[in-house]
């Protein structure tokens, strides 16, 4: 590098050297820098933290999971592939979350839902592709019934539908008392430094509104789910659980014989990255 090429010998000299090394660099690469984050304000509602990339429709939007966000290793991945493509990718942080506003002890799953609304109605242009890990594919779900003529497609990845409602539910009675007494329940996690996440109950119980695996759910935009049979968070029955309940009757569900639950191996982002292109083939082909 030119860096190494001269040494200034004061503060002058040194000035004019940063100037010109500067101007060095491609424009391209000037653009990736100053594209940083963005803040989507709201009244009333915590502003969001969110990263765009303009181009073709349709667009793909990237919902992470619980306590995750924006820098995700999917999220990157889908970026860089979208930006290949020409398409349009949004990758954003939910309230309380990476740089977004608000105190996540505080947000609900209805909280999260209004984040990606407010995603889909402010930031977004056209019809988009939710791509939704994790808890990101119950809001993914939530999302597309709410706001069915922005959906071109879902992906979801280990997709944790209704996933704290279930668990709290399946633990013995003694433990939920326990957890309703003091008003927060420890969930187990090695994603955490603590070794769990502290869920108040009123987290769980404004959840439960947001269930959809006890009725049909009349999604029917075509719906491809990808799960880690080695998933020790969210069982793969999860995801077929999802497929048999969605009215679409374009819906594949992909298990990973060996994935885990974040999917984020090179092979699984391969998997994710396949799938979403020969979604945008189909829909481009049908559009």
């Amino acid at each position: 590098m030119a860096v190494w090429r001269r040494h200034p010998s004061n503060i002058r000299d040194l000035e004019q050297f940063a100037k010109e090394e500067w101007s060095k660099i491609p424009a391209e690469h000037f653009y990736r820098l100053k594209s940083s984050i963005q803040y989507l304000a709201r009244k009333d509602l915590p502003n969001l933290a969110y990263q765009k990339l303009k181009g073709k429709s349709p667009g793909v939007i990237f919902l992470p999971g619980f306590a995750s966000d924006m820098n995700a290793q999917k999220a990157v991945a889908l970026e860089d592939f979208c930006k290949s493509l020409g398409h349009s990718f949004i990758r954003f942080d939910y309230s309380g979350c990476g740089g977004s506003e608000g105190n996540m002890k505080e947000c609900t799953i209805g909280k999260w839902k209004k984040d990606v609304l407010s995603i889909l109605d402010d930031v977004s242009e056209g019809p988009q592709i939710l791509v939704g890990s994790s808890m990101g594919g119950w809001l993914m779900l939530l999302a597309a019934l709410a706001r069915p003529e922005k959906i071109a497609a879902l992906v979801g990845v280990a997709p944790a539908a209704d996933h704290f409602v279930t668990v709290f539910n399946q633990l013995p009675l003694e433990e939920r008392k326990a957890a309703e007494d003091t008003g927060e329940w420890k969930l187990a996690s090695k994603y955490s430094e603590d070794g769990f996440y502290s869920i108040p109950c009123s987290f769980i119980k404004e959840a439960e509104n947001h269930c959809l695996l006890n009725s049909p759910i009349p999604i029917t935009s075509p719906v491809r789910l990808i799960h880690g049979m080695k998933d020790e968070d969210v069982p793969w029955h999860v995801s077929m659980q999802i497929a048999d309940r969605v009215l679409s009757t374009d819906v594949d569900v992909i298990l990973r014989k060996h994935g885990l639950h974040r999917m984020s191996e090179k092979d699984d982002i391969k998997l994710l990255v396949y799938t979403i292109d020969d979604l945008i083939d189909k829909l481009t082909t049908l559009g």
